[in-house]
């Protein structure tokens, strides 16, 4: 298993547009966080211009799946998304530790 972040852009108004999508949001990563798929995520702060997620699995579609039926992305909230692997080589749960 690999680690991978998903980065999120989002909307100039996002901490008003999020509003009417949050419990729907929350509730999706809760469900992935369920699966074992999700291990963390959250808005970033100072400014609140996007947000990350860490995730588990063996190649990055799952990643991506994760981010096309977020209903942040899907209602625009999210303007803009990538992945990324993730090397992490310290840790009690690196994937490659050293």
């Amino acid at each position: 298993m690999k680690h991978w972040l998903l980065f999120y852009d989002v909307a100039p108004d996002y901490l008003i547009r999020r509003e009417a999508f949050r419990a729907a949001h929350l509730a999706y990563a809760k469900a992935a966080v369920a699966d074992g798929a999700l291990l963390l995520g959250g808005a970033l702060a100072d400014p609140p211009d996007g947000a990350v997620l860490l995730f588990v699995a063996d190649d990055p579609e799952p990643v991506a799946a994760f981010a096309r039926d977020d209903p942040y992305v899907v209602n625009g909230v999210v303007t803009g998304w990538r992945v990324r692997a993730w090397n992490t080589v310290v840790g009690r749960n690196a994937a490659h530790p050293l």
